[in-house]
């Protein structure tokens, strides 16, 4: 179902920014048996709202159908594992947290996160969605909700006495539709002198970086620190303390609290909204140029393969990843350019991409197979990757890392 509002501020004066087509569900991952039976794709469109600079895309898939069986699991990557252990360090010391605090975390995945504070004797809660990763943190000793956060949840754990110290929310608000409902769920959850921790990819590094495969279905908002203020202020919540972070492409790590809380609003915070506002993030401009690079992109890596394959080498793909459909997908890379893909999460080893119907092995298959080229799709972990992938490179193998910047290393 198409939005005719801004999802933040209600705003009808939508304008266009950005059109990808009809794609399938980025994590809709195949089996063979589906191979043959038709796929559901969906348009995805990304407008701008110029009265409170949300960025968003215009159709909304019911999150039942994107997360109610989900296939991506925190724990396979060791940047995200790495990045939530010393973010835990850091408030457990900040905080002067210890066994009789809470912590908590909505969309908490597989207890990638919340584990951390169990080690320092802090009890958790987490809030997952999805069944299958819910039994999983379960059966990991993770305390876990399957339910879908919103207002009704929030207020319910609040009453039975649940609220919390501290709240996380790493890379679930750019998912939500109803957002009103999830931070006025969260503003209940969080004690009087508690935090909220959000993490969520940043819109400026999207646009300037030319991360268009950011873009899919389960990503509804791409967030500006003028944004969020405008969305927590309308819930009596105010923003304390931001970091611009380098993981996942760019991202932005805001501190929140009641709007009453004694907590002073950090410089960081007025140095980043001025520094919008001198980018242009309320203009359509700062955006216009994003569609050119997208398709300038489009040409320039299409050319690169188109070359490869021409001269004789064979070409595979590292990450079946929600991003790397989306390029895929737009691109029209399939199985004339691409033998397979590769990742190291078992749950999709075996499966097949949506839309491009390439097989999914484990990594391995690249020391025993010996591709030439090996195009990067989840260049957000590129460091990660590359040091893994050392002895196939080694060899003689290449990466190609289409983003931010298209080269072969």
């Amino acid at each position: 179902m198409p939005i005719t509002k801004c999802r933040i501020c209600g705003a009808a004066e939508l304008q266009a920014v950005l059109s990808l087509g009809h794609t399938p569900l980025a994590n809709s991952l195949l089996t063979a048996a589906q191979l043959e039976s038709p796929e559901d794709t969906y348009p995805l469109e990304v407008v701008f709202c110029p009265t409170c600079t949300l960025v968003q895309i215009t159709e909304t898939v019911p999150p039942e159908v994107l997360f109610g069986n989900y296939l991506y699991f925190s724990s396979f990557s060791d940047t995200v594992l790495h990045n939530a252990r010393t973010l835990v360090e850091q408030l457990v010391q900040r905080r002067h947290l210890d066994a009789t605090s809470l912590a908590g975390e909505i969309a908490s995945n597989d207890g990638y996160l919340l584990k951390n504070y169990q080690t320092y004797g802090i009890p958790v809660l987490g809030v997952e969605p999805a069944r299958n990763i819910a039994a999983t943190a379960q059966a990991n000793g993770i305390r876990t909700l399957n339910r879908f956060f919103d207002a009704r949840v929030g207020a319910e754990l609040a009453a039975a006495g649940d609220q919390v110290d501290v709240l996380h929310a790493n890379n679930v608000l750019a998912h939500v539709a109803d957002l009103h409902g999830v931070v006025s769920g969260l503003r209940q959850w969080l004690k009087a002198a508690g935090v909220a921790v959000i993490e969520a990819p940043y819109l400026k590094d999207t646009i300037d970086q030319t991360e268009f495969d950011q873009i899919y279905h389960e990503h509804l908002c791409y967030f500006s620190l003028t944004a969020l203020k405008t969305l927590f202020a309308d819930h009596a919540l105010k923003i304390v303390d931001v970091e611009h972070l380098p993981i996942h492409g760019g991202s932005l790590r805001v501190y929140v609290v009641h709007a009453d809380a004694p907590e002073a609003v950090q410089p960081s915070v007025a140095a980043l909204l001025d520094e919008e506002q001198e980018w242009g993030v309320a203009r359509l401009d700062f955006y216009r140029n994003f569609g050119a690079k997208v398709a300038q992109l489009k040409t320039d890596l299409r050319n690169l393969l188109a070359g490869i394959k021409t001269a004789g080498h064979r070409i595979v793909v590292y990450g079946a990843s929600a991003k790397g459909s989306t390029l895929l997908n737009y691109f029209g890379l399939g199985q004339e350019t691409i033998d397979y893909v590769v990742d190291r999460s078992t749950v999709k080893q075996g499966l097949y991409t949506p839309g491009t119907h390439l097989q999914i092995v484990p990594p391995e298959r690249l020391l025993a197979d010996q591709p030439d080229y090996v195009l990067l799709l989840t260049w957000n972990f590129a460091a990660e990757i590359l040091e893994q992938q050392a002895e196939y490179r080694r060899r003689g193998g290449r990466f190609i890392l289409p983003i931010p910047t298209l080269k072969v290393v």
